[in-house]
């Protein structure tokens, strides 16, 4: 049976970085990164026009944390608290025993792997504490970086189709260890 009970929310802190629960002084972050151009050209969302709008998805995304929905982390630098990027855990499901993993970097820190150890430790949380036997990730075919990134992580291509959008590639990571 999977444990969802993410209050207290989970933290976790790898070697240069903190996941930690979104907060409305990330609004000014989040907006930087919803409103990103690059950020934005493969996923399918109408990107942020106004602090508003970040400071409204950051009141909806700990509301399904708080509701045990899906989880999200705020990706910061651990040494400056720099706030980065986003990860979350998201599509719960019990039939399939997975969850799907959505991840998002400010550009200026991309290439540099810090993505790479975000993803492997919320793996690791999805594996070992949430007891998840399958990681799933929607990726545009276009996004080369995505899918290098995921394959890098031992996520295997799917033959399955993203329904909504034919425009993604469905990649799984199946936990290796019982």
């Amino acid at each position: 049976m999977v444990n969802r009970n993410f209050n207290p929310f989970p933290l976790i802190a790898t070697e240069r970085l903190t996941l930690r629960q979104l907060s409305l002084d990330d609004g000014q972050g989040v907006f930087a990164l919803r409103s990103n151009a690059e950020v934005n050209k493969y996923l399918n969302r109408e990107p942020s026009k106004k602090i508003e709008d970040a400071i409204n998805f950051i009141y909806n995304v700990n509301s399904n944390t708080t509701n045990n929905n899906s989880v999200y982390w705020a990706i910061c630098l651990t040494n400056t608290q720099t706030f980065i990027g986003t990860i979350c855990l998201f599509d719960f499901s019990a039939k399939e025993n997975s969850c799907e993993i959505g991840y998002e970097l400010i550009p200026q820190f991309q290439g540099q792997g810090l993505m790479t150890e975000a993803i492997r430790a919320v793996i690791e949380y999805a594996f070992q504490e949430l007891e998840f036997q399958k990681v799933v990730a929607s990726v545009h075919n276009e996004n080369h970086h995505s899918v290098r990134l995921l394959t890098k992580l031992h996520f295997s291509h799917s033959n399955q189709i993203d329904i909504e959008n034919s425009n993604l590639n469905v990649f799984t990571l199946i936990c290796s260890h019982g």
